[in-house]
């Protein structure tokens, strides 16, 4: 088994990877109370770099439909 990437270091998918498991792991596993808080953060951590990323990625769709319209002109607007 690999270690995880490292919070904002690997992609979306790696993110929601890690925190799925970091689920399974506070769901199934006898942690003691450090164990659990460490994963907590952790867990914390990664889903704020999801929202960034995911936050990031809908201003870029945002900005190419922009673009897009200006280059289609009105002719492409339904109207």
């Amino acid at each position: 088994m690999t270690a995880p990437v490292p919070p904002g270091e690997g992609s979306l998918a790696d993110d929601l990877a890690r925190l799925e498991a970091i689920v399974r792991q506070l769901e199934g596993e006898a942690l003691d109370l450090d164990g659990a808080l460490a994963l907590f953060e952790e867990g914390v951590q990664r889903l704020q770099h999801a929202r960034q990323r995911l936050a990031a990625a809908e201003l870029r769709v945002q900005q190419v439909l922009a673009d897009a319209a200006e280059v289609l002109g009105p002719e492409r607007g339904g109207a």
